[in-house]
């Protein structure tokens, strides 16, 4: 049986301005920059699938 979900603690003090400063400040990237990222986990995947193999 699974366990019970434990509740979320609340940020206090220094730490919810960090979080809220880093959240804030995220640096967004340009639709350029996803499509390589896209392309080279797509290329990443496709040189996996050529390494695995399956046994059935």
């Amino acid at each position: 049986m699974a366990r019970p979900i434990r509740e979320t603690p609340v940020l206090k003090g220094e730490d919810a301005f960090n979080f809220e400063w880093r959240r804030l400040t995220i640096e967004h990237r340009t639709p350029e920059e996803k499509a390589e990222a896209r392309r080279k986990f797509e290329e990443r995947i496709a040189n996996a699938k050529n390494k695995i193999e399956w046994c059935w």
